[in-house]
């Protein structure tokens, strides 16, 4: 008989970061409990233990048996005449023919997958045959896989619990890529397991930021629904500032930077069928400056085209009104987020004179109740951001008890995140955690803080009793690519439906595998190389690596200061950055690999963290080379290497034209990326960025061309800070043996 895996809780219980299991030779005295996992005409290997197996998120309570060949297919089938469970079997078979293997829908087959309602007598046999309960925790949308045999069970009380089971199957399929060469098919193993799950937090979501520079295409966005609810997110939330195009208030959205009503219904409908309900999120408070700034609504700003709406004008509820009333007619969920955060310039402008008199908090919360009651009719829950509402926990009891406070933080925090949480638990309010990927104006993601950040403020918000997170991504200066967040909000993904404190190693160690299919553990690796090199620069000083590093003039005053923290460990954090740059390419050369797309960010992204390194090398190299062409102009030895030397500067290979290349390559992949995922729009504001850069590196490049011409006319040289250079760096002891940047 199978395992009991309810009566056994020693056995599977979740303890903090790692799962408890059988030991070996325990497993082994007890094979008699198990089940027939493999028919005798089905090759099988070794069992090993729930840590092995590579899954994201990791269920509850796992046990694996022996791995199923697939090399003569798979077959998937659901008795259901429920179109959603009909869907489920299809989106499994079309998932695994995408891969290579050899999958169908039906009975038909040597290994095969059935999706059960628990309802049903099949199901009720199988769960009192292996003596596993069907609890009513997890009836929304747990789930039990049983395999018998050489088929595996999927039984569940709803649509949304065979789905989810059906996508842990998905990741129970693995193919090798160890051996490029061997047909997908012949490599494909199923695993066999018997697992009960079912999520931690009922609301799991994402936050994406539509609002900054970046403005997904539709189709790109049905791949996140699509990919998110793989991972067990329910929730997908746009956020618009002025990104969602209005009929009665067409004035602030972009051509061809904004979301349309005919988007927007199928993003709708493709969601529904994946069980992703869309929350859009309209700010209704602060961060409006792009619809402020137009005269129109310039009576409704606190300060002269600000970004706060002044809550004393009629217009500005008569807006708010205007816009959610649209929202509701083309989002047909239970929710609608109205934003309010970061309102700093309330009391600053129209509403001076009033928060003098009653107080900051008291003019915002009164707002927010203003805000509800008007939208009332529309008979949706209010989500809101909690950042300022927070401060004044009284006024929060005054809100009313419907609305969903949202708790945001962004960086970790060893002691928890209790004072986040709560003044909206302690007032009686639903409430939401919502941590960050930590992508916000970085060359590449900072997923040091990001995960740690999400794996406390989660766990945090389980025990305190919030009962949904919202993980976030933002585009600020709006050089983010969504294509290098997935290793966060695949965390937050983890993070939301497991129960307490998400192990982060457990996650590394199996994402290179069910993201990108990689048996070769070189895509971790890559990972963890790039949050290495973060790490090197956070340990002198320069907190993440920023877009600014990545632009900076390393001979102006600030880039002179960056210099004397960076070069000491430059040298190690491009030997990092490099790293992930070969790790990436071997995984891909050993066989076929999933989110190509998401290889090339993270690809150029690496490379972009590896330019800056060089940046700043060869910045102070050329300080150094033109220091010594300098000194020797007139020594009747060292006279006869200046030509040399300038020519290394600027020439063949010189470094001005490296810088020049560097920037120009980057710019190119940036480009392929950005049009991976996003439309045209303000592509342009990046692209220019770039091409200021190169024309630095053109014109100084052209400036020591014109310094070696006269050199070689008149064997005079100006003076270093006539072109603009820094000092010379000191010398380096002759008999220092240490290369320039490396750590001493």
């Amino acid at each position: 008989m199978l395992l009991d895996v309810k009566k056994m809780p020693g056995i599977y219980a979740r303890k903090r970061l790692t799962y408890r299991v059988l030991p070996y030779f325990l497993i082994s005295a007890c094979s008699f409990l198990l089940p027939n996992y493999a028919s005798p005409q089905t090759p099988v290997s070794a069992s090993t233990t729930a840590s092995d197996l590579a899954l994201v998120p990791m269920p509850r309570e796992v046990h694996e048996g022996a791995t199923l060949s697939l090399a003569h297919g798979i077959a998937v089938t659901t008795p259901s005449h429920d179109a959603e469970d009909k869907f489920a079997v299809a989106d499994l078979v079309g998932t695994w023919k995408a891969r290579g293997v050899d999958a169908r829908e039906g009975d038909k087959g040597k290994v095969k997958v059935v999706l059960l309602r628990q309802d049903t007598k099949k199901a009720a046999d199988i769960l009192a045959h292996s003596h596993i309960s069907f609890d009513p925790a997890m009836h929304d949308e747990g789930y039990v896989l049983v395999t018998d045999g050489n088929t595996t069970y999927d039984i569940a009380a709803t649509s949304a619990g065979l789905y989810y089971g059906a996508q842990t199957i998905k990741q129970l399929v693995v193919i090798s890529n160890a051996n490029g060469n061997v047909k997908p098919a012949s490599k494909a193993v199923l695993h066999g397991v018997t697992i009960r799950d079912w999520p931690a937090m009922k609301y799991r979501g994402l936050d994406d930021d539509l609002s900054r520079g970046p403005v997904p295409t539709l189709a790109f966005q049905k791949h996140q629904v699509r990919v998110l609810s793989e991972y067990k997110i329910n929730i997908y939330s746009p956020y618009f500032e002025n990104n969602l195009a209005y009929a009665n208030n067409p004035l602030a959205a972009p051509p061809g930077g904004a979301m349309t009503r005919s988007d927007v219904k199928e993003l709708v409908s493709y969601a529904n069928q994946y069980h992703v309900t869309i929350v859009p999120e309209q700010e209704a408070f602060g961060h409006l400056h792009h619809t402020l700034m137009f005269d129109t609504y310039s009576e409704l700003a606190e300060t002269p085209h600000g970004y706060v709406l002044a809550p004393g004008q009629p217009g500005s509820l008569q807006l708010i009104q205007q816009w959610f009333t649209e929202i509701a007619s083309m989002f047909p969920g239970p929710f609608v987020h109205i934003g309010a955060d970061e309102t700093l310039d309330l009391g600053k402008g129209q509403t001076k004179a009033r928060v003098d008199q009653e107080g900051l908090g008291a003019v915002y919360i009164d707002f927010l109740k203003q805000i509800y009651a008007e939208l009332a009719p529309l008979h949706k829950k209010l989500l809101f951001w909690g950042d300022i509402a927070m401060n004044n926990p009284e006024l929060v009891k005054t809100l009313p008890k419907d609305m969903i406070a949202i708790a945001w933080e962004y960086s970790p925090h060893a002691d928890g995140f209790d004072k986040w949480i709560l003044p909206y638990v302690n007032a009686g309010m639903e409430t939401w955690v919502a941590p960050g990927v930590n992508n916000w104006r970085r060359v590449y993601p900072d997923f040091n803080n990001g995960l740690a950040n999400i794996q406390r403020f989660v766990s945090d918000g389980q025990r305190l009793g919030a009962v949904g997170e919202l993980d976030t991504v933002w585009n600020d200066m709006g050089e983010g690519l969504f294509n290098m967040d997935w290793y966060g909000v695949l965390y937050g993904a983890a993070a939301g439906w497991q129960p307490g404190m998400s192990g982060i190693p457990q996650f590394q160690n199996s994402y290179g595998q069910v993201f990108h299919g990689d048996s070769t553990g070189k895509i971790n690796q890559a990972q963890r190389e790039l949050m290495a090199a973060q790490t090197v620069l956070k340990n002198v000083g320069l907190a993440s690596v920023s877009d600014h590093l990545f632009w900076v003039d390393p001979w102006s005053q600030q880039g002179q200061q960056i210099s004397v923290k960076l070069l000491p460990v430059v040298h190690e954090m491009r030997l990092h950055a490099e790293q992930a740059i070969v790790l990436i390419a071997q995984a891909r050369a050993a066989g076929p690999l999933r989110e190509q797309n998401a290889l090339d960010a993270m690809d150029m992204g690496a490379r972009r963290l590896d330019f800056i390194g060089y940046k700043f090398e060869a910045a102070q190299e050329i300080a150094s080379e033109y220091d010594r062409a300098y000194q020797e102009q007139n020594d009747p030895v060292g006279k006869h290497d200046v030509g040399h030397e300038l020519g290394t500067i600027s020439g063949a290979n010189g470094q001005t034209q490296d810088l020049r290349d560097g920037y120009g390559l980057t710019r190119d992949l940036y480009r392929a990326a950005w049009l991976q995922e996003n439309r045209p729009y303000w592509l342009d504001n990046i692209s220019a960025h770039y091409d200021m850069a190169m024309q630095l590196w053109i014109q100084r490049g052209i400036q020591f061309s014109d310094v070696t011409s006269q050199w070689y006319t008149t064997h005079t040289l100006p003076k270093p800070e006539e072109l603009g250079l820094p000092p010379a760096p000191p010398a380096a002891p002759a008999d220092s043996a240490t290369p320039v940047g490396t750590p001493h």
